[in-house]
């Protein structure tokens, strides 16, 4: 349309509203095109306006209150910050401002809360801001024609026009809409406690951040959250010793930015190695696996770090009965950014209550007398460069240390033994996540880590030293491809590559003996897998194989078919089935030695599979479940099957006849999962159930079916969470019966006829320990020391009823050749305490 047909046209609209109005203009406060309310002027007021039309002609106004001119006019600059210049009684000019002042106030678009603290950033300028306390924002001068950037952790990002802010009353209201990633393959929000989710292919995810509280626990522990679910347990009360159903904590698959982590714990396993609080995302996968993982027959936990650049720096800080930690995030610019964290224990600057209760915990022995010096660090670090807008860049590493100086001192005779422990992980991992077209993307991740165990036993007359030595190194490179033709398909395919070589080194002066072994185990794998969405979200399903093919240099090759399956569909929108299953591999174990022990404390070392003695460890699962959740209530049933084959005696810390046999076999598990939740804004209660059958299978032992040292036979949990504004409660009751164990003969416990003499056991795991309960609590109280300066304050008692469960039993020969019984207890009434800001 032409410029002249469009002021005609412009011209008829406003001779028309003139004659319907007669002597005056529209009512006020209703909004009008600038150019028609213009023309409406020139006939009321008989002047002249001369103007660009193409620049005025997309402004709207609210009409102003009848007055004077001079009034009238000023209005129209407030409102639209067009320059007004008067020629003279009769014509007026009007020209478009290249700067303008803005204003607007920002609300989430759930609850209408004020989002203080979001930052604002006038695009393609140095100009910047953040909301204050009541989430509005001015800036002056800003260039009309450009775009601003509207950011805040948790929330999309919006992008806006400074010519649809321009100041006025009241300033425009902005609404930002909460993130959440993969949004619509959540079924269950806020799972137990907040930041607890379950994802339709059957995984948990946690979100460290938005966690709530737990019972026993006053920080994020990733590995001790996950002891809250159905179906997994620490037998120890370690995080170093997880339990997925029913396997062995060397068969969980525990990744960091995805580096493969060989150490998990510190304080022999009572704390995790990981801070909390710069992960971003944790996933647990119990069964249903995707087919770009390896390893892990029993399960996976997969963690990540923050992975999005801020626009501003923040950071923490804090401490307990146990350690400190610091934590930021710098953005240096809006491309790149680091990440820190670092953490140290106190144990060997002063005593705490929390300290002893763990020392007690570890190193409990009536026999001897004991003193330690020991203490803890880790730290980690990531450089987050974005280097462009489809292409990011990353680097990770992480430290994690344990030292130790111990001496055992016999009252008897006064002898000593003097030890020392020195146990470290460090890794470093990249990544480059690239976006080649809103349909196509790949992620290269490439990963080096080295685990070191060193021990070192002297005896008091200096008559025997024992060195011993464990060392994986391991170099790992994978590549995802992701394909999305549409809004219900994504393909999957991949390849990843990893060597893997661990060292055992033992050297003992008397008797004279050394023993030196490193093998090499490198592995292929190429997956593919495609996952299907309905429109109506009523179908999951993803289906994918895994190819691996293992090599040990000199000794076996051999390849490996394993599908994957997870398939969720939904009855109504509350009632929901799913079906898992898999086939896995791993080729990396624990030995647990107990008679050539690291200090009797940490007795497990990293072996690769040779095919023969250890062949590769397989295992193959399925479940079927069904959920109900509806109104903040659920309650989900699931039922599995899961053998895992080609373990050896010599994992499974046998401390009976089979701990030195060697034999190879299997396990199979059979069991039910059930949970009940009620939960709303301000209490989560809840109660779990899990039953295992967990059992045996060794060919050449008698008999060759007996109980599994893991089989937990029946284990519950009830307990509740309540949030009152700043304060968090919470109380929990843990319950399972005890493990098996093997006693010795009841008629003939001693077998003389060896040398040196031998206990005559009954049947493998024919003995169960007593029943196990262990109450905790814990509180949390948020409160604020300045606007920008957050603080909180947390205690909590674990087994507050100070309950003495026994968590193992086994026998062995005394100084006199006497059978002695040896028992190794969970923690008493264990206080400890946090105060933490972050900023």
């Amino acid at each position: 349309m032409s410029i002249r047909i469009r002021k005609l046209l412009l011209f008829i609209v406003g001779i028309t509203c003139f004659l319907i109005s007669h002597d005056t203009i529209a009512q006020s406060g209703d909004k009008i095109d600038l150019s028609i309310f213009l023309q409406q002027l020139e006939q009321e007021f008989n002047i002249k306006f001369s103007y660009a039309d193409n620049e005025i002609y997309d402004l709207e106004i609210h009409i102003p209150k009848k007055g004077l001119l001079v009034d009238i006019l000023n209005d129209i600059k407030y409102q639209t910050q067009v320059e007004i210049e008067k020629l003279n009684e009769r014509y007026y000019t009007l020209t478009k401002s290249n700067f303008v002042s803005i204003c607007a106030t920002v609300l989430d678009n759930f609850k209408m809360n004020t989002l203080y603290g979001a930052s604002v950033k006038v695009l393609g300028t140095n100009i910047s801001t953040i909301l204050d306390d009541s989430g509005t924002f001015t800036l002056y001068n800003i260039p009309r024609n450009s775009s601003l950037q509207i950011k805040h952790l948790g929330y999309k990002t919006l992008f806006v026009s400074a010519d649809d802010l321009i100041v006025k009353e009241p300033c425009s209201t902005l609404l930002l809409a909460q993130f959440y990633q993969q949004l619509d393959e959540v079924i269950v929000y806020e799972f137990l406690t907040k930041g607890l989710v379950k994802q339709l292919d059957g995984s948990l995810q946690m979100n460290s951040e938005e966690f709530g509280i737990l019972p026993g626990l006053i920080e994020p522990d990733v590995l001790q959250t996950v002891q809250a679910l159905p179906g997994i347990e620490s037998t120890d009360e370690t995080v170093s010793n997880i339990n997925i159903r029913g396997g062995s904590n060397d068969q969980n698959l525990i990744l960091w930015d995805g580096i493969k982590m060989y150490q998990s714990g510190h304080f022999f396993g009572l704390i995790s190695a990981f801070n909390p609080y710069l992960t971003d995302k944790v996933t647990l996968i119990k069964n249903g696996t995707a087919s770009e993982y390896g390893d892990g027959v029993s399960g996976i936990i997969d963690m990540h770090t923050k992975d999005d650049i801020a626009d501003t720096f923040f950071a923490g800080a804090g401490f307990n009965l146990i350690g400190g930690d610091v934590y930021g995030h710098l953005p240096v610019n809006e491309k790149l950014a680091v990440q820190f964290s670092a953490r140290r224990s106190l144990t060997d600057l002063i005593d705490t209550p929390t300290y002893d209760k763990f020392f007690t915990r570890v190193f409990d022995d009536s026999q001897v007398a004991q003193e330690g010096n020991f203490y803890f660090y880790d730290f980690t670090g990531k450089l987050l460069y974005d280097i462009n807008e489809k292409q990011k860049l990353r680097f990770s590493f992480i430290n994690i240390n344990n030292l130790l100086d111990y001496t055992e001192r016999n009252m008897d005779d006064d002898t000593e033994i003097q030890s020392a422990l020195n146990q470290k992980n460090l890794s470093f991992g990249t990544s480059l996540k690239s976006d080649w077209t809103k349909k196509f993307n790949t992620f290269l991740n490439l990963y080096h880590t080295r685990y070191k165990l060193d021990a070192r036993n002297i005896s008091g007359n200096a008559e025997q030293i024992l060195f011993q030595n464990n060392e994986v190194q391991e170099t790992a490179l994978k590549l995802n491809t992701n394909y999305v033709p549409n809004d219900n398909l994504t393909w999957l395919n991949g390849y990843q590559f990893t060597d893997t070589g661990i060292a055992n080194e033992t050297s003992v002066t008397q008797p004279p003996f050394e023993s030196n072994a490193r093998n090499v185990i490198k592995s292929h794998a190429l997956f593919s897998e495609l996952t299907f969405t309905s429109t109506d979200k009523k179908v999951f399903a993803r289906g994918g194989l895994r190819l691996n093919y293992l090599e040990n240099p000199g000794t076996f090759k051999e390849y490996i078919l394993e599908p994957r399956l997870s398939f969720n569909y939904a009855f109504t929108r509350h009632l929901k089935v799913q079906a898992l299953g898999e086939f896995k591999s791993q080729a990396t174990n624990q030995i647990i030695d107990l008679e050539q022990n690291f200090l009797g404390i940490e007795k497990r070392r990293w072996i690769v599979s040779d095919g023969d003695k250890l062949p590769i460890t397989k295992s193959k699962q399925g479940s079927i479940g069904i959920n109900y959740d509806h109104q903040n209530f659920y309650v989900g049933v699931e039922a599995f099957y899961k053998e895992v084959d080609g373990i050896s005696t010599s994992t499974q810390g046998f401390q009976n006849q089979n701990q030195f046999n060697g034999e190879i076999g299997k396990y199979d598990v059979k069991g039910v999962e059930f949970l009940i939740n009620k939960k709303t804004d301000n209490y989560s209660v809840w109660a779990s159930y899990t039953y295992n059958f967990n059992t045996y299978n060794f060919s050449e032992v008698v008999p060759p079916d007996f109980p599994n040292n893991l089989d937990i036979r029946h284990a519950a949990t009830f307990a509740g969470t309540y949030t009152l504004e700043n304060f968090k409660f919470g109380i929990g009751l843990n319950y399972r019966t005890g493990k098996p164990y093997t006693e010795p003969d009841a008629e003939e416990p001693i077998n003389a006829t060896f040398f040196p003499n031998r206990i005559n056991y009954q049947e493998p795991n024919s003995s169960r320990l007593p029943e196990y309960l262990r109450a905790d609590v814990s509180a949390i109280y948020n409160f604020n020391i300045t606007k920008k300066l957050k603080a909180s304050a947390g205690v909590s008692v674990l087994n507050f009823t100070s309950r003495k469960n026994i968590l193992n039993s086994y026998y062995q020969f005394n100084d006199e050749g006497q059978i002695e019984k040896v028992e190794t207890f969970s923690l008493g009434l264990t206080p400890n305490m946090n105060f933490r800001v972050r900023f």
